[in-house]
């Protein structure tokens, strides 16, 4: 058994990956249906919670459902960090998380994501007094470090255990690769092999199928796996790697009516959480995975990106769901 906290998990826990514009209460639902054991929020500036922003303060909308749901922080300034820990904690998730990781001009440039890695004591010190203003478990996402001659996460995943984090999720990129090159899980196994470390050490990036995942728990030896990009569109994945693992084959790939049902729900509980603009705009880009390698499908996949109106949009998923009735997919 893998726990945060009192949160006890299953071994080898698969967690969805907080991502930007993608990881909303409707994808979550759906991810946590089909087999996620945690799910991540969008990651929410703490300038923004702390000024009331109307974008930030709607991320902190959870489902019930959802359940354990941690909800994603980023900044550098002390004072906007403790406040934001106190408007997420009245929130009630079950996990508060930072995000020291993300790569992002923008983000990095204020020194807080991927930015902090520039200077890990105040990485630390900034987590230990969010340790110490919440009784919520505070788990953290990073990087390898800020680049290739920077890379010191062995001893950064141990300051932070030390100051109270309760689990730690890291990317196998640096900071200056962003999204480029292969990420390199074998540093992300040297903090689970250090003998000091006790926490949960789980694995991200490129995980894209579920031989990648073995391959995290049984060759690297990690306590879980954080899915991003392999879920948009497809959050049948997690069901799928929890199959193979137990199987040792391939689950059937969900069929035509199974997509288009998801699809549409997605796009309606997107409706009911964002409003009819935002709703569609933001589920636009599942569109391409949820019906991905089917032949002859450009025009159908151009229509649903570029309707404006979810009448349309629904239109065209009627359409789809009717003509490739049976398509079997390989």
């Amino acid at each position: 058994m893998v726990k945060i906290g009192d949160i006890e998990l299953p071994d080898f826990p698969l967690l969805l990956a907080p991502m930007e514009d993608v990881s909303d209460p409707p994808f979550r639902a759906l991810c946590k249906e089909n087999g996620a054991d945690v799910v991540y929020t969008e990651f929410i500036s703490s300038e923004g919670l702390i000024r009331d922003a109307a974008k930030s303060t709607m991320k902190l909308d959870i489902y019930e459902k959802e359940r354990p749901v941690g909800i994603q922080i980023f900044g550098a300034v002390l004072e906007s960090m403790l406040r934001s820990v106190e408007i997420v904690e009245a929130s009630g998730p079950d996990i508060i998380d930072i995000n020291f990781g993300c790569p992002v001009k923008k983000v990095v440039s204020k020194g807080a994501g991927a930015g902090i890695l520039k200077n890990i004591d105040l990485m630390v010190s900034l987590t230990e007094a969010m340790v110490k203003h919440t009784k919520l478990p505070i788990t953290v996402k990073t990087r390898l470090g800020w680049d290739h001659d920077s890379i010191k996460i062995v001893e950064v995943a141990e300051r932070l255990q030390d100051v109270g984090i309760k689990a730690i999720s890291i990317h196998g990129r640096t900071r200056s690769q962003l999204y480029k090159g292969d990420a390199d899980w074998k540093p992300i196994a040297e903090v689970k092999n250090n003998p000091r470390m006790h926490i949960p050490v789980f694995g991200n990036g490129d995980v894209t199928t579920p031989e990648d995942a073995m391959r995290m728990r049984d060759e690297y030896g990690l306590d879980g796996c954080m899915i991003g990009r392999a879920s948009i569109g497809n959050p049948w994945f997690f069901d799928e790697v929890k199959h193979f693992f137990e199987t040792g084959t391939h689950r059937k790939k969900p069929n035509m009516e199974e997509r288009v049902e998801a699809a549409r729900r997605h796009l309606q509980m997107s409706l009911d959480w964002k409003g009819e603009k935002l709703g569609v705009f933001e589920t636009r880009r599942h569109y391409t995975n949820y019906f991905k390698g089917i032949k002859n499908f450009k025009e159908y996949r151009t229509r649903m990106v570029t309707t404006d109106d979810s009448a349309g949009v629904f239109k065209v998923l009627d359409e789809v769901a009717d003509k490739f009735a049976g398509y079997q997919f390989d």
